[in-house]
């Protein structure tokens, strides 16, 4: 899967500034703003002594702060605590959100963690069931195989990695989702996964686009496609589903062609 070691290298680098900026903060030593008073150099110095101090310069001890009195920013460790944190921190909302980059997050991050752990009975059926569901279920995306067996995250995640580097089942990126398919499909079979623009759906998304960011609500979807209303709903379930249209702010039953449809319209249209 693309992406499995970047996904590590960025999560590893965004952990060490994170540690090196919280190491650097709890070593730094409070600034103590003394009231004693200090004896000056030149008064322990007498006569000409002292007069040739004064005129003598003083010598300067280099200092990380500013002229300002406050820390440089090269120098200021909570800039590489904040830094590494906000980026995790995104990291970890993109992964929730996202489907495909939690999935390459599971992969990277938790599979080699369970792939240490002592194997049992229990992996082959759960990877026997993962295959046949994703046989009987092509296209299927990785939340509703996860929920359809009722398995966790890591495990699908480990179980799917197993099927895919054994050459059993294959996946893609599709809008937010990552979809798996079995390998043995034939060739068109393949391309109509990957390509669903095809038949009533295409129609759907070219006259969608035609309408620009207004949208059509479902009865003017119907009245220009002459569908029934049943068969429309399932034909807008499966685009939504698939990111290929999104939700116009026109109204709440109004749809609109997102970008990731505008691309695959286009990718479509020069495959003709």
């Amino acid at each position: 899967m693309r992406g499995v070691w970047f996904a590590r290298v960025l999560f590893l680098t965004l952990l060490s500034i994170s540690l090196y900026g919280a190491t650097a903060f709890e070593g730094l030593e409070p600034v103590s703003n003394s009231t004693e008073t200090e004896t000056s150099p030149n008064e322990k110095l007498g006569g000409a002594e002292a007069d040739n101090a004064e005129d003598a310069p003083l010598a300067r001890e280099p200092s990380h702060e500013a002229d300002d009195g406050t820390p440089s920013e090269a120098a200021n460790p909570s800039l590489y605590l904040a830094g590494g944190l906000g980026g995790l921190l995104l990291l970890f909302i993109s992964a929730i959100f996202v489907e495909y980059i939690g999935v390459v997050m599971l992969v990277a991050l938790v599979v080699p963690m369970v792939s240490r752990r002592k194997k049992h009975k229990g992996d082959q059926l759960n990877r026997g069931r993962i295959l046949g569901y994703i046989e009987a279920n092509a296209g299927i995306h990785f939340s509703a195989l996860r929920d359809g067996l009722g398995l966790a995250n890591g495990v699908t995640a480990y179980h799917t990695h197993a099927l895919e580097l054994e050459g059993k089942i294959f996946s893609w990126k599709s809008g937010k989702h990552r979809r798996y398919a079995s390998s043995i499909l034939d060739k068109d079979q393949i391309a109509s996964l990957r390509n669903p623009l095809s038949g009533t759906r295409l129609a759907i998304l070219e006259v969608l686009e035609e309408s620009g960011q207004l949208g059509l609500e479902s009865k003017e979807l119907r009245e220009r496609l002459q569908i029934s209303r049943q068969l429309l709903s399932h034909h807008i379930k499966e685009l939504h589903a698939t990111a290929l249209i999104e939700p116009a702010k026109r109204s709440k039953k109004a749809w609109k062609t997102s970008n990731y449809g505008q691309e695959q319209l286009r990718q479509n249209l020069e495959r003709q």
